[in-house]
């Protein structure tokens, strides 16, 4: 996949706030049940200590009744930074604001689920994004870390964890006082 579209960002949450509008805004992202998914490479380059989104795929996976999908990149084309680090995928979901069970589940964990930069000395974390365009405009970003199996929504800038996997498949389990939706 070719990069970046968006950035540079200066944190997850920052590209997560910019994606959110980019991904919903696609043909088809926000429309419920006949919606369209759309994915992305979220990565990072230490050249710049800054995060970027990669273009969008709009390839289409197998659709069974109301699941939608669509293949994240496993590769990144970006010749402005050799020393990319890919840090996960993004995705939009037209019909609702929650990760699918498939999505946190152990079969689809990216490994390492931590990475040191070297030119930086972060410790960076694999995550996947997720993007849901609200009936009444506002934009919701959600992260699962795979690391740490922890799920955090983005609200007023800040990612406020909102429940944790507890199992390989990808079972959500919310905290006390938390939902999807704030």
């Amino acid at each position: 996949m070719a990069g970046p579209l968006a950035g540079p960002f200066k944190s997850v949450a920052e590209l997560a706030e910019n994606a959110c509008e980019i991904m919903t805004r696609q043909p088809g992202a926000a429309t419920g049940e006949y919606g369209i998914e759309y994915c992305a490479l979220i990565y990072y380059s230490s050249t710049e200590d800054a995060y970027f989104l990669s273009y969008l795929s709009d390839i289409q996976g197998t659709r069974v009744g109301r699941t939608k999908s669509c293949w994240i990149p496993s590769s990144l084309d970006d010749p402005q930074h050799l020393d990319a680090i890919i840090l996960g995928g993004g995705h939009n979901h037209p019909h609702n604001r929650r990760f699918s069970r498939p999505d946190m589940s152990e079969a689809r964990r990216w490994v390492p689920t931590r990475i040191a930069d070297g030119r930086t000395g972060k410790v960076l974390h694999r995550e996947l994004l997720l993007f849901y365009r609200e009936r009444a405009g506002e934009c919701r970003s959600y992260k699962y870390d795979y690391a740490q199996r922890v799920v955090a929504a983005l609200r007023d800038g800040l990612w406020v964890p909102i429940g944790a996997v507890i199992d390989d498949e990808g079972t959500l389990e919310l905290y006390e006082g938390q939902d999807w939706a704030p």
